[in-house]
């Protein structure tokens, strides 16, 4: 941890002393082009299934209000998150000259509005966080009729089934990568996200199973509140629901926190659901405190990130913009950039747009290539394993073969053999 020559101080293993460090590495994985694509990718089917959905149960009034922030293109709905221009000096079009009318057309608006508030950029964070878990914690919403119901249910169920194979192939390239500094190629990542997918999407799934397999009896026996004797009848036995309650909020409370946890531990271990779910348990209850640092300081360094992202993506396309309407005039290029103008234009505006999601895919790529490093950090807190031992497929296939079997010539000296010496030495 620190090297000393007589006496004297060489180095300081920084990461041997604060070992969370290790989650500053999060943001260099984050923004490479295969993991945006990853998270743009995920991002766009989770929103764009959740609209299909809507369409489908659209004739309830309730459903329409839950969808509501994905009316129309879900695409420009997540593109959205990203500014058209970055923070900074107005990037003015040309200067006014003699005669020149100051004015500035609403179509023009793009090339000199004034940047908001620094603290706007942070909005995403949390409209994001707000928007994917909405269908979890609508779940339970007493207020929810039965098509209410079913549609969070199913969007529930899209949202894990689509983040089980993004957000574990997020997390399998994470892992290995931080842990053994080894790469994960395109076909071993889709490989090893396919053959794990069914653990990656029941972990989740367990604790609300229990909590049904809870509810299910309180609510056929609660059918005697509807009638007079019952609620006093109920209400002497009223503390085992209560005690049922409980069980359910152990049972959320911990994959509330530490649901992230469990695609890291099955990208780290090459394990299943059940071994998730334990270690999440674990590792949330035992060290609450280690797992709330670990991620604030996730968090914040994310918003950090973020905020560089979203202005570089911005400012990429405003200077694009700023430097076509010297050749295309102002009010044709602000006309294209409003969405407005011919297939030409809208061509233009699907590769800005296009841009933009890939822009918001590091909210995703980031937030599971974090929780990958604060897996290995409260593994090593809780069970002492160090961050560099992790699950690889081409040692668990040198386990599986082993030694080649050895054989003796005719000259009675061990040799290596094959398989068939080692048949013909078991007969002889």
């Amino acid at each position: 941890m620190i090297d000393q020559t007589n006496g004297t101080l060489r180095s300081v293993a920084w990461a041997e002393i604060f070992p969370w460090l290790a989650i500053f590495r999060s943001f260099r994985l984050a923004i490479e082009f295969r993991m945006l694509v990853l998270g743009g990718a995920g991002m766009f089917l989770t929103v764009s299934g959740w609209a299909l959905l809507g369409f489908i149960f659209s004739g309830s009034t309730q459903v329409a209000s839950q969808v509501e922030p994905y009316d129309g293109c879900s695409w420009l709905a997540l593109s959205s998150l990203v500014p058209e221009r970055p923070f900074g000096p107005s990037l003015y079009a040309h200067t006014l000259e003699a005669g020149e009318s100051p004015e500035v057309l609403p179509s023009q608006s793009y090339l000199l509005r004034e940047p908001g508030p620094l603290w706007g950029m942070f909005d995403p964070i949390y409209g994001t966080w707000e928007h994917l878990s909405r269908p979890v914690r609508d779940l339970f919403d007493p207020g929810l009729g039965w098509a209410g119901l079913l549609f969070v249910l199913l969007c529930s169920f899209w949202g894990v089934a689509v983040w089980a194979w993004f957000g574990g192939a997020i997390t399998r390239v994470a892992a290995v990568r931080i842990a053994a500094e080894e790469r994960v190629g395109w076909g071993d990542m889709i490989r090893y996200s396919n053959r794990k997918w069914p653990a990656y999407f029941m972990a989740p799934l367990f604790p609300l199973i229990g909590v049904l397999l809870i509810t299910v009896p309180i609510g056929i026996v609660s059918l005697l509140l509807r009638v007079g004797f019952g609620v006093f009848l109920l209400g002497i036995f009223w503390w085992l629901f209560l005690i049922g309650g409980l069980m359910m909020a152990l049972l959320l409370l911990a994959v509330a926190a530490g649901w992230p946890l469990m695609w890291p531990t099955i990208s780290s271990e090459g394990t299943d659901s059940f071994d998730a779910l334990s270690r999440t348990y674990s590792y949330v209850y035992q060290r609450p405190l280690h797992y709330l640092f670990y991620t604030v300081v996730a968090l914040v360094f994310g918003v950090l990130g973020w905020f560089l992202v979203a202005n570089f993506t911005g400012g990429v396309i405003h200077l694009t913009y700023w430097a076509a309407h010297w050749g295309g005039g102002t009010e044709r290029v602000a006309s294209i950039a409003a969405g407005t103008g011919d297939a030409g234009g809208v061509l233009i505006r699907f590769w800005v747009e296009a841009l933009k999601l890939l822009a918001v895919g590091f909210l995703a790529s980031y937030f599971w290539i974090a929780f990958s490093v604060i897996y290995l950090l409260m593994r090593r807190a809780v069970d002492a394993t160090e961050m560099d031992e992790i699950y690889l497929e081409d040692e668990q296939d040198e386990a599986e073969h082993g030694l080649p079997p050895l054989g003796t010539d005719a000259a009675g000296v061990p040799v290596v053999g094959d398989e068939e010496d080692r048949e013909t030495d078991a007969g002889g």
